[in-house]
């Protein structure tokens, strides 16, 4: 029953209490004792007497409290010296301190027996002392075996007979309870107020004491764990080896946890496993199991931590591991690792900690860790991959045909391939240019690379020397006048090697030996792509000069109004700027698959799909045509600022059957198409002009398109000399940054206008295309057909008018 429910004893326990501190308060002096005592009878001074020796034994054990608190800041010694304190002036045979973890929400105490304390826990709502604690009441049981709520096992599992219990929360001084007191068996009788009282008094005592010591130790063990986790973090950040790292991670795992083993298992994206290389305690080299599997994998999925503190009452745990390895599982924390991008890149799983289930704080230090080691693991990976990148560098250095050279920033050769070893006649002989001053090993009739070198590393520019003579064994050659100077023709190319400040690191040199085939090879490759000079050496003679019908693309461009241009700017303007514009051109021919055919004055004409078929050779045209105008307003842009007139093109696509081929004589052949399909490329470019269009395209061209691009009909047209009409599209994928939202409205009315027009409903056509007037007024097919219908409207059409304009210009 509670001690409270005694009032008399309970207020007899607080009258002593009370006589207690006017003693301390009032500082009771022996006359003013021999005054109260000359004032009672025989009986009542005997009472007196007894009750005094009573309050003296409790004021002389909150003295002893106050000694005992006072000079220590370990919780170990507080508590035992309480436990201690308590158990001699309750006249019990034991005492148990249970302090409120609030971090982890239990009951915890410290037992100290053979040199080493123990430390016990439990939820705080459970057994006696939890329900004191959670009900925030006193309890006392004078016969614990018919307490529902005692716990009989424990008393099995340890030898020992509980007979009777106090049991009080332990206050703060803002009356928040800390923890419980537990006392066990009194000598004599059962627990009465008194042991309430003076077991109030005492915890209360100690209560600022064992919050200070709790501090201390959460501060001392915070700073060891700091300094613990700032060694641990600096020995791991120095591991740049990854499997060492994971040895270490697990050892570190397994000791700041006091665990008794650990594993690392890390994502493996390519086969979508987690593996480790890792496993304390077992000898597997290697273990491997999809992602989503067992406890690891549901953490790696889930991407949260599992703590299970009985692994074999968890339907996750396979105990067939242990059957297998004959260990034992009992507790697991098992925590996902997350690097900066907060992508998991592993899981690691810790078993079986020492002394109990894994707790919160293990948690925390866990999760601390693992960031730490999420940053060491992704470096170590980091410093593989750029081992790999250089051992793959090396391998791509050594096999390439062509000699590469690398100097420092201190113009000193570092590195020579093969290649270039067998260049230079030193593939036995690497001391005599590895680690050799540039300047004294291109030296003599190569001097000239030696300052091309230094212009490279002043300037930072590339430096390509085509179709020059390098010089071979001059040393041999200048001592031995009897051996023959030997020279290599070579295509060679200095460039200059920055690190991401754009600091000078020094100079790379590639050398192709173009000698004999390679020389015809490289020379051909200055004027025709690789794939079409490829095949043109590979095809025989009688090949060269036939050829074949296929279906490609042509793309042809032309700049409007070029003659007043160049009499405006004179020859030497006009070249310089040609050379600018067809190079800006050119580029985007090239970067999109597509073959220069050739120059045509001020025009340029590409093919894509001849001679090889491309798979989508009509979109890389358009995608090049639009490309173009984009480059073009740049370089519009850019003429503009310097004062120079900008410049205006037009671009015409049409996919059909052409024949391709090499069209000459032995001596003199050009690669080109031609055909109808090639000529009506021209037109559509020419017809720009017509429509006030830049890019026009045939309905062949669309039809071959794979993707979608902003188009819309302009016309219907029959080209000169042909019977069937053509449909006419104009692209409008360069202007959506201009038009911005018109660009839909405009296509849509454009098609609307254009069906009203095609049923002579010329009226309605005209309100469309007025319509587009409004929203783009530069508009040139608009305007064209504005200028259709009022023509229309005026002098009707006959009535075998189909809606087809006759093309009759190029």
């Amino acid at each position: 029953m509670s001690d409270k429910e005694n009032p008399a004893s309970y207020q007899n326990a607080t009258d002593q209490l009370d006589i207690v501190k006017q003693i301390v308060n009032h500082r009771l002096q022996q006359s003013d004792l021999r005054r109260i005592l000359d004032a009672l009878n025989e009986q009542d001074r005997e009472d007196f007497t007894f009750k005094m020796a009573d309050i003296l034994r409790k004021t002389s054990a909150l003295l002893e409290v106050s000694k005992q608190v006072n000079d220590t800041l370990s919780l170990d010694t507080l508590l035992n010296r309480m436990v201690n304190i308590i158990s001699n002036f309750l006249d019990a045979d034991r005492c148990t301190l249970f302090l409120y973890d609030e971090q982890e929400k239990e009951l915890f105490s410290r037992v100290a027996g053979g040199g080493i304390t123990q430390e016990i826990r439990f939820p705080s709502h459970m057994g006696i002392a939890g329900a004191s604690f959670t009900n925030k009441e006193v309890i006392i049981i004078d016969d614990a075996y018919s307490d529902e709520r005692f716990n009989r096992e424990i008393d099995i599992r340890t030898g020992y007979t509980t007979k009777n219990i106090l049991c009080c929360p332990i206050k703060s001084t803002d009356q928040r309870i800390i923890g419980v007191a537990q006392v066990l068996n009194k000598f004599k009788g059962p627990f009465d107020a008194e042991d309430l009282n003076l077991l109030e008094a005492l915890t209360a005592q100690a209560a600022s004491a064992f919050i200070n010591t709790q501090l201390h130790e959460r501060i001392e063990r915070a700073k060891k764990e700091e300094s613990q986790m700032l060694e641990i973090t600096t020995a791991i950040s120095r591991e740049l080896q990854l499997e060492p790292l994971l040895q270490k991670i697990m050892g570190v795992v397994t000791e700041i946890l006091d665990a008794d083993r650990s594993t690392l298992f890390m994502y493996d994206k390519e086969t979508d496993e987690l593996w480790s290389h890792v496993a304390q305690g077992m000898s597997v080299s290697e273990i491997r199991f999809p992602a989503h599997l067992g406890i690891a994998g549901s953490v790696f999925m889930m991407g949260e931590t599992i703590n299970i503190p009985d692994a074999y009452k968890d339907s996750r745990f396979n105990p067939a591991v242990d059957k297998k390895t004959g260990y034992k599982t009992d507790t697991i924390l098992c925590m996902p690792i997350q690097n900066k991008q907060n992508e998991i890149i592993g899981v690691v799983q810790v078993l079986n900690k020492r002394g109990g289930p894994f707790r919160k704080v293990d948690e925390r230090r866990l999760a601390a860790f693992s960031s730490q080691a999420a940053i060491a693991i992704e470096n170590a990976r980091l410093f593989e991959d750029v081992l790999q990148i250089k051992n793959y560098n090396e391998s791509i250095l050594q096999s390439m045909s062509n000699g590469v050279i690398t100097l420092n920033a201190n113009n000193e050769i570092v590195t020579a391939n093969h290649a270039a070893l067998h260049l230079f006649h030193k593939e036995n002989k690497r001391d005599e240019i590895i680690g050799i001053a540039a300047r004294r090993f291109f030296s003599g009739q190569n001097t000239w690379i030696a300052e091309s070198i230094e212009n490279v590393r002043s300037t930072g520019e590339t430096d390509n020397s085509l179709d020059v003579d390098l010089w071979l064994n001059q040393q041999a050659s200048e001592g031995r006048g009897h051996q023959r100077r030997e020279k290599a023709s070579v295509n060679l190319s200095i460039q200059a090697l920055k690190d991401s400040k754009h600091q000078h690191l020094g100079c790379l040199l590639i050398l192709e030996d173009i000698t004999q085939e390679k020389r015809l090879r490289g020379t051909m490759a200055r004027y025709l792509t690789k794939e079409l000079a490829d095949q043109l050496l590979d095809e025989d003679s009688e090949a060269m000069l036939g050829g074949k019908i296929q279906r490609a693309t042509v793309l042809f461009t032309d700049i409007r109004s070029f003659t007043t241009i160049s009499e405006q700017m004179g020859a030497q303007k006009t070249v310089t700027m040609l050379n600018e514009y067809f190079s800006i051109m050119v580029d985007s021919v090239l970067e999109n698959g597509g073959i220069l055919d050739k120059y045509i004055g001020d025009a340029i004409m590409a093919v894509f799909g001849a001679p090889i078929v491309g798979e989508q050779d009509a979109d890389n045209a358009l995608i090049t045509a639009i490309s173009m105008l984009r480059s073009l307003e740049v370089f519009n842009r850019e003429r503009q600022e310097k004062g120079e007139q900008p410049v205006f093109m037009g671009v015409g696509i049409n996919t059909d059957e052409i024949l391709s081929g090499n069209i000459g004589s032995l001596k003199r052949m050009d690669y080109t198409v031609i055909g109808d399909g090639v000529n009506l490329a021209s037109r559509l470019e020419g017809a720009n002009k017509l429509y006030g269009s830049q890019i026009l395209l045939s309905e062949l061209t669309r039809r071959a398109l794979k993707h979608s691009y902003l188009l819309r009909k302009v016309d219907l047209t029959r080209v000169k000399g042909k019977k069937e009409p053509v449909a006419i599209f104009e692209a409008f994928d360069h202007l959506k940054d201009e038009l911005g939202a018109r660009t839909m409205d405009i296509i849509d009315l454009t098609n609307r206008g254009f069906i009203a027009y095609q049923s002579r409903d010329f009226l309605q056509a005209t309100r469309f295309f007025r319509e587009i007037i409004e929203l783009r007024p530069n508009d040139g097919v608009a305007r064209l057909y504005l200028e259709r219908c009022a023509h229309f409207m005026e002098s009707a059409p006959p009535r075998d008018w189909d809606g087809v304009w006759v093309m009759t210009s190029k």
